[in-house]
């Protein structure tokens, strides 16, 4: 029995289709979708959507944070960013972590919600440019 997975940007939305499995990047670490799993809302790291059917993953998208909505029968992510591993620009990302690898350097210490956000920008940067790294 499979669970209906959507992945949805502030753009569009990437997918909506039956899946065996989603495993999401939580705050605390990975956590699997699948049918019947108790109901729960889940807040995204920066990190890889990866879609499975039956033990293989089929497709993978990276999420730059955001929200999941698991049902027994859905999943819901709500991601700041989303976009499949295949299509992400290490360029673009690596430019994009070195403008905030500035502003960190450049923010008021003392500023404690400015660098929590650059802090999760930061490492959703990293964690991009990992997904997209050949080697992942």
């Amino acid at each position: 029995m499979p669970i209906q997975i959507e992945i949805i940007s502030p753009e569009k939305v990437l997918v909506s289709r039956e899946v065996d499995m989603a495993v999401l990047p939580g705050m605390e670490g990975d956590i699997a979708a699948m049918p019947e799993r108790a109901p729960m809302m889940l807040l995204l790291r920066g990190g890889i959507v990866a879609l499975y059917e039956g033990d293989t993953v089929k497709d993978r998208y990276f999420v730059g944070g955001g929200f999941a909505d698991i049902t027994p029968t859905r999943c819901t992510v709500l991601a700041d960013k989303a976009v499949p591993v295949s299509e992400i620009s290490i360029d673009n990302a690596t430019a994009q972590l070195e403008a905030l690898s500035e502003a960190w350097d450049q923010a008021d210490k003392t500023d404690t919600t400015r660098l929590s956000v650059l802090q999760d920008q930061i490492q959703a940067v990293r964690a991009e440019i990992e997904a997209g790294s050949p080697a992942s």
